[in-house]
């Protein structure tokens, strides 16, 4: 495994959720609020008696999901680069299920990405274009 393209490949597939949620959430309706799950879960880490501004916790959170998204998506690196799409699409695929079906039993809340069957379908398709979107670079990056 190449470090380098693991990180790069991750990076690609985080940044890419993350642009299509932060556009999405400023112009399409029900889009899925992948930020407030974010906001919550941070919020749920934070000592008792701290809260910071809206916007701190927005930039944190943001931050966290493009690091934490970027080290999951890595993981297209397991294998060889010619299996990178089908491997991004695989753990694109489980992470929008995921994002769909666990923030309630986590205590987050379920509308942010479960509003409506609009909202899960963009939540499922955004999280597979990231995985696809870090699939496509390792296989890319496996090339060279």
């Amino acid at each position: 495994m190449d470090s380098l393209a693991a990180t790069t490949s991750g990076f690609v597939g985080a940044c890419t959720l993350t642009l299509l949620h932060e556009t999405a959430r400023k112009t399409v309706p029900n889009a899925p609020r992948i930020d407030i799950l974010g906001k919550r879960a941070l919020s749920k880490l934070l000592p008792s008696g701290i809260s910071p501004s809206e916007e701190t916790l927005h930039k944190a959170s943001l931050a966290g999901d493009i690091a934490s998204n970027a080290t999951y998506y890595g993981l297209v690196s397991l294998d060889s680069p010619k299996n990178g799409v089908r491997n991004g699409a695989i753990l694109g695929l489980a992470a929008g299920l995921g994002a769909v079906f666990l923030p309630g039993p986590l205590g987050l809340g379920e509308k942010p990405s479960n509003r409506t069957t609009a909202t899960q379908l963009m939540t499922i398709g955004w999280y597979l274009a990231g995985g696809l979107a870090a699939g496509l670079t390792y296989r890319l990056l496996g090339k060279r």
